[in-house]
């Protein structure tokens, strides 16, 4: 059971990721080993539900599910630049070391570059999944 203190250290960590009440948030890679705890908790933290894959609008940051063997991250990345707002940013999420799916940080960190973005930041609150934060070069750090 989480406590007050860690619901709201969670929350302002959220916040301090980028994502505060209102933004719209598009959920990419679903599939029935994500988080759904964590999926919860950022659908609270924003007051709405993910946008799915078809939202085909302007969203303030993307939601990314990827495992090893999902195919090109390069690729990943860049579909996920599609609705991204030029402020906006990606949340990509990756199965922890250890677990079947896992991708290397430096496998992420090249990837990026490639697909034009950096790595800033993590999203931490999941026992097997980890997040990091992909931004343009321009976007400042929230």
């Amino acid at each position: 059971m989480t406590t007050t203190a860690e619901a709201a250290a969670a929350a302002a960590h959220l916040t301090k990721l980028g994502l505060v009440e209102g933004a719209v948030v598009q959920e990419l890679g679903f599939d029935d080993d994500v988080d759904l705890d964590l999926r919860d908790r950022i659908m609270d933290h924003i007051g709405a539900d993910l946008a799915d894959e078809d939202h085909g609008d302007v969203v303030d940051a993307v939601l990314f599910w990827h495992r090893d063997g999902d195919g090109d991250l390069v690729d990943a990345i860049v579909d996920g630049l599609t609705d991204l707002d030029d402020q906006g940013f990606i949340v990509l999420m990756t199965p922890r070391a250890g677990r079947g799916g896992h991708v290397d940080p430096a496998e992420i960190a090249e990837a990026a570059t490639t697909a034009g973005l950096h790595v800033s930041g993590a999203l931490t609150g999941s026992a097997d999944w980890t997040g990091t934060r992909l931004v343009p070069p321009r976007a400042k750090k929230k």
